[in-house]
């Protein structure tokens, strides 16, 4: 479902951030990439997300090859992604419904489907009822629910998520991993990068684990 073959990603201003990188990630698995502060998870995410390019190698997701996909396709390539972030990046002037809809709205959804998969997404995060409430309203563990709605309303293949509990306490963590792990077991791929060790040891999932831009190790857990 996501495989990186050789990428590497330099900056303008020289840092290369993602060196050689190669790793299979298969269709409905769940994985963790970890690493020090500045050790390329971000950018590893954003190049699935095609937010960045990179300088050399080849990426493929969901069987297209990113470095083939035009600019104007970009958009309809990250349909099948579901991205989550820890800032949430919520519009704080839309109330819940809106925000969870933007993609349906993007992706021309007539009003009663869109009606229909938001309160489903809203109800899959325990947030039914909510979805006229503004998200300034909300707890900060709320509004990441709203943001994992969103991502997964659409119903991506593959859903990705950039430190979802950086700014949560270990309960509302616990939690947030939990539905993280409900969507991989209906058979979504899932790639989450994290810097809670003990967390993600908890989860018991293969982990990826990056130093200065390579992969130093890829643990996989016992069966």
């Amino acid at each position: 479902m996501i495989r990186f073959e050789h990428v590497s990603k330099r900056y303008s201003a020289g840092h290369e951030a993602i060196t050689e990188l190669s790793f299979d990630l298969a269709a409905g698995e769940m994985a963790f990439v970890t690493g020090h502060s500045g050790a390329g998870k971000s950018t590893l995410l954003k190049l699935i997300a095609l937010v960045e390019r990179p300088t050399r190698g080849q990426i493929l997701v969901n069987g297209q090859n990113l470095g083939q996909v035009r600019r104007r396709r970009i958009p309809q390539v990250r349909r099948g992604i579901g991205m989550v972030f820890q800032d949430h990046r919520l519009l704080m002037d839309r109330s819940v419904f809106d925000n969870v809809a933007l993609p349906l709205v993007i992706a021309g959804a007539g009003r009663e489907e869109t009606a229909r998969r938001v309160r489903a997404a809203l109800d899959k995060v325990g947030l039914l009822g909510r979805e006229r409430e503004a998200p300034v309203t909300l707890s900060t563990g709320e509004q990441q629910r709203v943001g994992i709605a969103r991502a997964i309303v659409v119903k991506p293949p593959v859903l990705i998520a950039d430190e979802p509990t950086g700014n949560l306490d270990p309960q509302l963590s616990a939690e947030i991993m939990g539905l993280f792990s409900e969507f991989h077991q209906v058979g979504t791929t899932v790639l989450i990068a994290s810097h809670d060790l003990p967390l993600i040891k908890r989860m018991g999932k293969r982990v990826l684990v990056l130093d200065h831009g390579r992969l130093i190790d890829d643990f996989r857990p016992q069966p």
